[in-house]
């Protein structure tokens, strides 16, 4: 297993998640995407929202287990574990998505770097400066250290590629329908719980191996701990707060989702601009952090 965790992750640092490859996220999409109306047509409100995460999450993980538990040891499940362990990290990809928006960015075309970071944060971006562009690539960075790394690493030291992918379902379906909307708000209601819960541990951890990666333990680590709870989220403040005190910057406060006004408390404090800089040390926490969480699960697994 330790060897597999570490051929998958060297994978996913070299190459990333190419578009044309089949991606084990991209097919849970595609289920939980078709099963809802049908669900939906069935049961009402809360109970269609468990049924469907029970039916998303559970052939996920069972797939996973049937591939590299049930199949006897050998070529063809070792090579199964490596490519679980590669498809469901995110180090190179979370780089190269937020990198494309800054180096457009960097390079004066202010339309592109838009567009660009429109493709990995929710927010609206068609009026966002260039310091709106630098904060929404330096929180995602943030809050997916714990979402596309930190945690999938922590189930795997825990339990194994299942896991793993179980973790990745039950995020998935928070990221589609675990909105305070009209749609969602019933229906959704326990898939956000579940990412909630399934993230408390991992997102805290984040916050404290940002703090060490961030080379400003004190500092970053006492700036999580006023304000990580101030947030909506139970967990997302945690590593947000943390990479704003390891550089020394403020995040959260004003963004726009479809056209409405979101006021969120800031994070961190303002002693240093929102600039390039400020981005390129948060790619180094982003691999520092990543190889820190590689080498604890290494150290945990069997």
């Amino acid at each position: 297993m330790r060897e597999a965790l570490l051929a998958g992750a060297a994978l996913d640092l070299l190459i990333g998640d190419p578009q044309w490859m089949p991606h084990p996220v991209r097919a849970i999409g595609w289920w939980a995407s078709r099963l809802e109306p049908r669900l939906r047509a069935l049961f009402n409100g809360w109970l269609a929202g468990v049924i469907f995460w029970l039916l998303v999450v559970g052939p996920a993980s069972a797939l996973v287990w049937f591939s590299v538990m049930w199949l006897p040891p050998g070529r063809v499940s070792g090579a199964l574990t490596i490519y679980w362990v590669y498809s469901l990290l995110a180090i190179r990809s979370l780089d190269r998505e937020t990198m494309r928006a800054v180096a457009a960015l960097a390079s004066g075309d202010l339309h592109a770097a838009r567009q660009a970071i429109s493709m990995v944060v929710g927010r609206d971006t068609a009026a966002l400066d260039e310091a709106g562009i630098l904060r929404a690539a330096i929180e995602t960075i943030a809050e997916n250290l714990s979402d596309a790394i930190v945690a999938p690493l922590f189930y795997f030291a825990i339990a194994g590629p299942p896991a793993m992918a179980a973790y990745k379902a039950i995020n998935t379906l928070d990221s589609m329908v675990g909105y305070k909307n009209d749609r969602y708000r019933d229906f959704g209601w326990f898939s956000a719980r579940a990412d909630d819960w399934a993230n408390w541990i991992p997102a805290r951890l984040t916050a404290v191996l940002i703090s060490i990666c961030g080379l400003r333990f004190r500092t970053s680590i006492s700036v999580a701990w006023r304000d990580a709870r101030s947030q909506p989220s139970p967990n997302s403040g945690w590593p947000e707060a943390a990479m704003a005190g390891a550089l020394g910057v403020r995040l959260g406060g004003v963004s726009h989702y479809q056209g409405r006004e979101s006021v969120k408390a800031v994070l961190g404090d303002d002693i240093q601009p929102l600039s390039f800089s400020a981005y390129r040390k948060a790619r180094i926490v982003l691999y520092a952090v990543s190889g820190a969480s590689i080498a604890l699960a290494w150290s945990v697994c069997r």
